[in-house]
């Protein structure tokens, strides 16, 4: 379903290179809940990235159900990647400005005017992904107004907006106590059973690398 074959990474920085990712290849399958785990520098955060179509690989590929997507411009890809892949940081980049239902509809706002859609439809879908998470009572509140916890939860729930084909989590719970951590990873175990959105975990905590259905080791930029 997401497949990465022979991905590259090398920074330049004049004359010097770093080179972050070496000729890694995975698949990751409809379903499935997979652990990234490895030191600081492994390359975990930078092949979670290029899963996602955020950065974009020096040499290898990238397919999302058979589509290479870095073959794509970047107007293209940025579509693609709204439409397909969804995004959980360690910090929650929502807009404050913004109450938690509005802060999930945006995505699908941006997506109803490339394909068409209704605004009724989108807010309903807020909604329940925010019941979901368990704050249908805190969906009109703005981020100032909410938790560390409850703001992982909206950005969850925002992430989840697009029905997208998988879910890329870059240390989710790096924020958050160990309860409310907990609480989190129980959140997107259940979503993954009932979307069936296949999920990747980039975390340095082996109890949450337990848990997948599937653990990759990185260490130097390469799968062990």
């Amino acid at each position: 379903m997401l497949r990465a074959d022979n991905v590259h990474k090398i920074y330049k920085d004049g004359k010097k290179e770093l080179h972050v990712l070496k000729g890694v290849s995975l698949e990751i399958r409809k379903d499935e809940i997979i652990a990234i785990v490895g030191p600081s520098g492994a390359g975990k955060s930078t092949l979670l990235h290029i899963l996602g179509g955020i950065d974009k690989p020096s040499s290898g590929k990238v397919f999302l159900d058979n589509s290479d997507f870095y073959s794509l411009d970047d107007v293209k890809r940025a579509r693609f990647r709204n439409q397909k892949i969804g995004f959980v940081f360690q910090f929650y980049h929502l807009l404050p400005e913004f109450t938690a239902l509005e802060n999930v509809m945006l995505p699908a706002l941006i997506k109803i005017k490339e394909t068409g859609g209704k605004r009724p439809v989108v807010k309903n879908r807020a909604e329940v992904l925010l019941e979901d998470v368990g704050l249908e009572k805190r969906m009109h509140h703005r981020p100032g107004e909410l938790s560390g916890g409850e703001q992982q939860r909206v950005a969850i729930a925002r992430a989840l907006v697009n029905n997208p084909k998988a879910l890329l989590c870059d240390e989710p719970t790096g924020n958050l106590d160990s309860e409310m951590g907990q609480e989190i990873l129980n959140i997107l175990f259940n979503l993954n059973k009932k979307h069936k959105t296949a999920i990747v975990i980039v975390t340095h905590d082996k109890e949450i690398a337990k848990k997948a259905h599937k653990i990759i080791e990185m260490k130097d930029g390469k799968i062990l």
